[in-house]
């Protein structure tokens, strides 16, 4: 169960793309560092992509879907992700992205370990 709290949000708007959207979910479903939120706006896509995302909400509660009611491009959809975030650190995820499964633990590591940096 995820935390209610997590240390990170990752979020990641996204329209259609269905294939590469499933490696992009799996590659964060598959991260060493497990104490985070998913935050994915689906911005008006096609009905196979609705259902994909419904489905890997339904398999992992980490996962939170927002639909928007029109389509608004990834900059808006980015931010609304950003206002429902409930996390320490906010890490964004392009839906074409892959990210190595270590990917967040070394970026949580390194914010931890270097109080300066906040970009």
């Amino acid at each position: 169960m995820p935390s209610s709290n997590p240390k990170i949000s990752i979020v990641m708007p996204c329209y259609n793309r269905t294939e590469m959207l499933k490696r992009s979910i799996k590659s964060i479903i598959d991260q060493s560092f497990s104490d985070f939120e998913f935050i994915i706006i689906d911005d008006c896509s096609d009905i196979e992509t609705k259902n994909l995302l419904r489905k890997y909400e339904i398999q992992d509660n980490r996962i939170k879907i927002f639909y928007n009611t029109k389509n608004r491009g990834p900059t808006y959809s980015f931010n609304k992700g950003i206002y429902y975030s409930k996390g320490n650190y906010i890490a964004r995820m392009d839906s074409d992205d892959i990210s190595h499964k270590d990917r967040l633990k070394k970026q949580v590591e390194f914010l931890e370990n270097n109080p300066k940096v906040f970009v």
